[in-house]
């Protein structure tokens, strides 16, 4: 059985269009969905930050503030799965903005995550601009 398993999920990658992340589509969706709270740079400091009684995380330096880049979270933040009170309410869930066919992404456990092909650009583009 671990054996059966192991096949599909490598047959998973290897036909997955989760290989060909588009970090310029990302960037795209980021300004239209993200910059509003996040900054245009990702700094956190976006128009409506100080509206916001928790000011929104600078997205640079994820990576650092993790150890590596901590793409379930990332995933599961943005679609929902993960909600975070941010001011007062919990941040937008942008899973329906972002609906598509499912792909499979490794996570940085090396275990595969299932979420959309948007969204895996849009983590492509966030896993680009760490410092």
């Amino acid at each position: 059985m671990k054996k059966l398993l192991a096949a599909l999920t490598a047959l998973t990658f290897a036909h997955s269009p989760a290989q060909a992340q588009d970090a310029e589509v990302g960037l795209e969706l980021y300004n239209l969905h993200c910059a509003t709270c996040h900054g245009r740079e990702a700094r956190g400091n976006g128009p409506m930050a100080p509206a916001m009684v928790l000011q929104p995380p600078s997205l640079r330096d994820l990576a650092q503030r993790h150890g590596k880049f901590p793409t379930a979270r990332v995933v599961m933040r943005i679609d929902g799965r993960d909600p975070l009170v941010s001011h007062g309410s919990p941040m937008p869930v942008y899973g329906p903005f972002f609906e598509g066919d499912d792909v499979a992404m490794k996570a940085e456990t090396g275990q595969p995550i299932m979420t959309s092909k948007p969204i895996v650009d849009l983590v492509a583009f966030l896993r680009e601009i760490q410092e």
